[in-house]
């Protein structure tokens, strides 16, 4: 009879959880806008340390923010998945530039190049140095801690990325445009945060409702 009650007992609390995490699904809504950009001047080129050639590489982007939410609700990340991305070589940029991620993640850092490639970073985030490896070859890094992680090659030094590591699924990353959409954001109210590597833009609190959108503008602004 114990074991009746015991197994009952489970079965309910199961259920009971199984009910909360579908209601929570179900009643999520969303966050969406678009991030206005300062104009991009052109950064002044800088020699590669191994490039023997004359060519240049193409101007690089730096226009991508990314949107994420300061804080969020403990059951919204018990269960992040384990996830693996890639931050790819080619033509002596990283691509993409800025990738967002979260604590666990694996990020594969293959060459597309025709010369050597070195992926270091210094960041207390995540410290480390893949070495210098040929066309062909991949690096790969687990990211278990949330934090920017900048991220350079030790033989050409116009190159650079970052590396946003967050503890919870709600962030986006800009399109060319400077729209995002957050999705799956459970009720309630938030601090909505920009990072830029352009400048600033400032906080906004907004309120999310049963399965509805919440619109949030924001305006980066470059920092003297």
């Amino acid at each position: 009879m114990i074991r009746l009650w015991i197994s009952l007992a489970l079965a309910l609390l199961l259920a009971a959880t199984t009910l909360a995490r579908v209601e929570f699904r179900t009643q999520s809504g969303s966050i969406r806008g678009r991030v206005a950009m300062p104009d991009t001047p052109a950064a002044p080129q800088r020699p590669a340390a191994a490039d023997l050639s004359t060519r240049r590489p193409a101007p690089v982007d730096r226009s991508r923010a990314v949107v994420y939410l300061e804080s969020a609700p403990r059951l919204a990340f018990d269960d992040l998945p384990s996830v693996r991305t890639r931050m790819d070589q080619r033509g002596e940029q990283f691509v993409p530039r800025v990738l967002a991620i979260t604590v666990g993640t694996v990020v594969d850092f293959p060459n597309s190049d025709s010369t050597f490639h070195n992926v270091f970073s210094l960041a207390r985030t995540r410290t480390f140095d893949l070495g210098r490896y040929p066309p062909g070859r991949t690096g790969s890094v687990r990211f278990d801690r949330p934090g920017i992680v900048p991220i350079f090659c030790d033989i050409h030094s116009h190159m650079s990325a970052y590396v946003l590591v967050f503890s919870h699924p709600f962030f986006a990353v800009t399109t060319p445009r400077g729209e995002y959409s957050i999705a799956g954001v459970p009720p309630g109210v938030y601090t909505v945060m920009v990072w830029s590597e352009l400048g600033r833009a400032e906080p906004q609190r907004v309120t999310v409702a049963d399965s509805g959108t919440a619109t949030v503008d924001f305006e980066v602004v470059r920092q003297p």
